[in-house]
């Protein structure tokens, strides 16, 4: 049983950066990998990135890599999405999950939501 609640989104302008974090409820929160999602109005839940448990393997939407980097800190049950160079096109509201599954990409498949944290990049 995970419990997860996301904060730092806000308004940015294009260019600026954010980190959103992902504070987590339970002592086995490093056993499951994490994941960012975002969704923007009238879209379907889109992938961000993901972190799998042990913190090695990482994977990224191609409109994200190289501006975007997901981290975990254990000792705080943490997980963090960076974001720099933000876009307007960023603009969504973002998810953090948890789950055991390896096909990260597809939402369907994580087992704990966030309420979700919400970030606009204004041009």
């Amino acid at each position: 049983q995970v419990q997860l609640v996301e904060s730092g989104g806000g308004l940015v302008q294009a260019g600026g950066s954010l980190r959103l974090s992902c504070a987590a409820s339970g002592r086995t929160f490093s056993t499951y990998h994490k994941g960012w999602f975002r969704q923007a109005p009238g879209k379907e839940r889109e992938f961000v990135a993901a972190i799998n448990w042990s913190g090695i393997t990482t994977a990224y939407e191609d409109s994200v890599k190289g501006r975007f980097t997901v981290s975990r800190d254990n000792a705080k049950n943490t997980v963090y999405l960076s974001m720099n160079s933000l876009k307007p096109e960023d603009t969504a509201v973002y998810y953090c999950a948890a789950g055991r599954s390896p096909a990260w990409r597809t939402a369907a498949v994580w087992t704990y939501w966030g309420q979700g944290t919400q970030v606009s990049v204004s041009s």
